[in-house]
């Protein structure tokens, strides 16, 4: 399938990663010329079709969801510096190479000619939606919810490849959130000579990091899959020289959220005085409630899977945090589903199968036209 490797390439090589603006106008003008859809562009810079029974108040949608900003690429990775070079891309040996092959410009491709090609069925609204800034926080994703975007299902193209098993593309109907917080504790500067004329606030510090090791990381299950999360400190910051009792330390900890339970970070900071928590980030878990819809993903998963005489996918939990986590917490219930596979996305050699992207489109596809 030619059109959706070339479609991939044409937007790989379209600088993203400071500004996202060329990519959101190749994506609007190709959907404006290839589809009757209603094409939005919001403030945001978001890219957002609907077609179907867009008319109809009852109708359920289905969203096929991607992002077209990518992170920084390496310096083989582009042509030139900022947005003001190209991005190399190459194709070789079956794959296409070039920073947001694989995260995620190849699914978006795959998503925009899967909603181009199905028929929903007739009470269903078919939406398409590319998102800006998933890479530092979902801030397009928050502004279109923000502005009412509001799809009853949701099939978000993130990687799901060889997750089960290698050689299929998995349907994720739960992922892991992040929160990113800082335990700040206080004390009082003294000279080092006279440490009991101060308080340490790095030993408050070692305080409240043995309460985190105490406390359980969390934990659900999902479709009878098991999602563990975890909970680790990752930096410790603190004093200013060594003959100075250090009068202020930060304690940073990675926290993988689950749906449903989250670690009992307040804790740490209750029982040792003079520390505080304050939270940095907190990108939401995910989780699909609706069964029928999780169902009927995978059952188009395997068809597609069983034509090309390849494993069988299952359901299967993400340990990375997507758009899909902003969309549950909206009230969409969301499911991943894409070709990136374990060790590509952001890296110097990210790049993502063609075969994959071909068998993406044909289960985005049987799911835009499957009825629940």
């Amino acid at each position: 399938m030619n059109e959706l490797a070339d479609l991939t390439e044409e937007l790989v090589a379209i600088p993203s990663h400071e500004d996202e603006t060329a990519a959101g106008d190749a994506i609007e003008e190709w959907l404006r010329a290839e589809t009757d859809a209603r094409v939005e562009r919001d403030e945001a810079g978001n890219v957002i079709a609907y077609k179907g029974a867009t008319g109809d108040p009852d109708a359920d949608t289905l969203a096929l969801v991607g992002h077209h900003d990518v992170v920084p690429p390496a310096d083989r990775q582009t042509t030139g510096e900022g947005n003001a070079g190209g991005y190399v891309v190459e194709r070789r040996e079956g794959r296409i190479f070039g920073r947001g092959a694989a995260d995620m410009k190849g699914a978006v491709a795959a998503c925009m000619l899967a909603f181009r090609d199905a028929e929903p069925p007739v009470d269903r609204t078919l939406a398409f939606a590319s998102f800006v800034g998933e890479e530092v926080g979902g801030e397009g994703a928050r502004h279109a919810i923000d502005e009412g975007f509001a799809p009853d299902r949701a099939v978000v193209a993130e990687g799901s490849t060889n997750y089960s098993k290698p050689g299929v593309t998995d349907v994720a109907v739960a992922h892991k959130g992040r929160r990113a917080s800082t335990l700040v504790a206080s004390g009082t500067a003294a000279h080092a000579s006279e440490p009991e004329a101060g308080e340490n606030a790095v030993y408050r510090a070692s305080d409240a990091i043995d309460e985190v090791r105490e406390l359980d990381a969390p934990e659900a299950t999902v479709f009878g899959e098991r999602a563990s999360g975890s909970l680790a400190v990752t930096m410790v910051r603190g004093g200013e020289t060594w003959n100075v009792i250090p009068e202020r330390c930060e304690v940073t900890i990675d926290e993988r959220t689950v749906p449903g339970d989250r670690a009992d970070i307040g804790r740490a900071a209750e029982a040792v005085e003079g520390v505080a928590w304050e939270i940095d980030q907190d990108l939401p878990p995910m989780a699909c409630d609706d069964d029928a819809f999780a169902d009927a993903a995978l059952a188009a998963a395997r068809e597609v899977h069983d034509e090309l005489g390849l494993d069988a996918p299952e359901h299967v939990v993400k340990p990375h945090a997507t758009d899909a986590g902003w969309l549950a917490e909206a009230g969409t219930d969301p499911l991943v589903c894409g070709a990136s596979e374990p060790g590509e996305a952001h890296t110097e050699t990210e790049s993502v199968g063609v075969d994959v992207l071909e068998r993406c489109y044909r289960i985005y596809e049987d799911i835009g036209e499957r009825a629940f």
